[in-house]
């Protein structure tokens, strides 16, 4: 409990990091177990569907598009020219747009799709924190409001290859939506506020992707733009108070991500 002991926005960031990489990671485990895989064979499998799953809270949308610079933003750690052609290649089996100006959205068999994922999440989600409806209604609150201030923030990171989390956010939220679908959506898009922190660290210190994954673990380095990281990544959790955020952390913490055998 010492760690807590400073619940500082730019702590806390560090804190809360690794547990919303935990509950969201294992909870979408879980869901392609459960389901997911199923059902992304039934509209063509990982060549249709793929980044439809990833960019599902933006392209969810009737009128949600992700831009060629966001897009570059969700993958900069992989190979561009790639995942670009496998984007081509959904669009070809009628499953995304792409314009000519590169931008993307769903055909409307893309947004049957992405409203399929959604229900899936309900149903896994329904089972997997069942029990604890009261837990995850206050978690999809505290995230919201994390969320919003992220987004009003979401300018400051001076990341040279643009913004992540604007591929994401604000997420697609259709009406009637379970809180548990909430609160999975909103860990997911909040994922991407750190990362472009992170980001816009590592290129301050004159790095590129490849030269961060490089980066020794425990280097001089490393640390400095761990902890710049997390300076920036703070932003969201001024909208909580000291409270909230233990509650938030410990909250997460106790939600069962993987099926009860």
């Amino acid at each position: 409990m010492d760690d807590l002991a400073d619940l500082s926005p730019a702590r806390y960031a560090a804190l809360i990091a690794p547990a919303i990489d935990r509950a969201f990671a294992e909870t979408m485990t879980a869901a392609g177990a459960m389901g997911g895989r199923e059902l992304s064979e039934r509209f063509g499998g990982r060549q249709a569907t793929g980044f439809l799953v990833d960019l599902r809270t933006r392209l969810g949308a009737p009128d949600g598009v992700v831009t060629a610079g966001q897009f570059a933003a969700v993958r900069r750690y992989g190979d561009l020219a790639q995942a670009r052609a496998l984007l081509e290649g959904q669009a070809e089996r009628g499953m995304l747009e792409i314009d000519a100006d590169g931008s993307v959205r769903a055909t409307e068999r893309g947004r049957e799709f992405v409203a399929g994922i959604y229900a899936l999440h309900a149903e896994v989600t329904a089972t997997l924190w069942k029990g604890f409806e009261a837990r995850v209604a206050l978690l999809a609150d505290l995230a919201g409001r994390a969320l919003a201030q992220a987004q009003l923030t979401a300018t400051w990171a001076p990341t040279t290859d643009g913004h992540a989390l604007s591929a994401m956010a604000p997420p697609f939220e259709p009406a009637g939506m379970p809180e548990a679908v909430l609160l999975l959506n909103r860990l997911g898009t909040l994922r991407y506020h750190r990362a472009d922190a992170h980001a816009a660290a590592w290129q301050a210190a004159g790095l590129t992707a490849a030269g961060m994954v490089a980066l020794p673990s425990g280097s001089s380095m490393r640390t400095g733009i761990e902890e710049e990281t997390n300076r920036a990544a703070a932003a969201p959790w001024r909208a909580l108070s000291p409270t909230e955020r233990v509650e938030f952390l410990a909250g997460l913490a106790a939600l069962p991500c993987a099926p009860r055998l």
